[in-house]
């Protein structure tokens, strides 16, 4: 039995049928997710704006690079340590053959002859010795007076109220006023060890340049006629620095050619019989001469 419709129901079935579609066609909307920032650390607000920042300078950096067409300068070659060198070592070095080993009166004569500069410069030996610094028996220390002195007007303080001849300054007074005021106007100071005492304030100022008196330096004596003598006439002490090499000044250019030898015979002799027995093998490695500023020479070892 067929049922009439009214205009209402039409208006009705309508309506439900636009609704259905508007929700089918709507858009779903998906859930955001939200940055969490850290009060400190990576992740905190600051730590993540310098990040983008950088990224971005980067980011323009890259796009700089990619945009210019200019091109690279080239680079350099390095120069080597002696083309860095004035134009007088340069010669000088010249007359020094490589990877040679003179003997000591030849390395001696040429040192004198490629002395690049004006002033009378010092003589130099330098000895590299297969020793351990730190073992208390390898720490090669010893002093010695060279047969034709060291060329340099040595300036002798005496710490002790006697007077002795020859030297610059004497007196206990006389020395403390001059430490107190920080001149040290001498290059040698004696004493003897009962006055010693009374230097120990001073020791931060004498020690690190090495004036500080010591017997085994000989300038800790009883007998300091002698020790103002010997200072006078050319002692010179060395040491065994940390790597194993002695450093001893042993004449001037403007010395005579046997002066020089006598000084490097007698330094060598003195290293050589400093020789401690716990050193097994080769006791010198390597010798070198040189001046003040001039190109180094090698020494054969054999000369030892």
């Amino acid at each position: 039995m067929a049922t009439a419709t009214t205009p209402a129901d039409d208006d009705a079935s309508k309506k439900v049928t636009e609704a259905d579609v508007v929700v089918e066609t709507a858009p779903i909307e998906e859930p955001t997710e939200e940055k969490t920032t850290a009060k400190a650390g990576k992740r905190s607000a600051k730590a993540l704006k310098e990040a983008e920042e950088l990224q971005a300078k980067e980011e323009r950096k890259a796009e700089k690079a990619e945009a210019s067409d200019a091109p690279k300068q080239p680079v350099k070659p390095t120069r080597s340590r002696l083309e860095r060198r004035g134009k007088n070592f340069r010669k000088a070095a010249e007359l020094v053959e490589k990877d040679k080993a003179y003997g000591l009166a030849e390395a001696l004569e040429l040192a004198q002859k490629t002395n690049p500069v004006k002033f009378d410069a010092t003589v130099e030996i330098h000895v590299n010795l297969n020793v351990d610094p730190r073992h208390a028996d390898q720490n090669i220390r010893d002093n010695l007076v060279l047969p034709a002195g060291t060329g340099k007007n040595v300036r002798v303080a005496v710490f002790d109220d006697e007077k002795i001849a020859g030297a610059d300054i004497s007196g206990i007074e006389a020395v403390t006023k001059l430490l107190e005021k920080g001149q040290l106007d001498f290059d040698v100071l004696v004493a003897t060890p009962a006055a010693m005492p009374k230097l120990g304030k001073f020791a931060r100022v004498l020690g690190p340049r090495g004036l500080m008196p010591n017997p085994k330096s000989g300038t800790v004596t009883t007998d300091l006629a002698k020790a103002v003598k010997e200072a006078k006439a050319g002692r010179v002490e060395y040491r065994v620095d940390s790597t194993g090499i002695v450093h001893v000044g042993i004449g001037k250019v403007s010395f005579k050619k046997a002066d020089l030898l006598a000084n490097a015979q007698a330094l060598l002799t003195s290293i050589k019989g400093n020789k401690p027995a716990s050193v097994k093998g080769s006791y010198v490695k390597a010798i070198h001469v040189t001046t003040s500023m001039g190109p180094s020479i090698t020494i054969a070892t054999s000369e030892v």
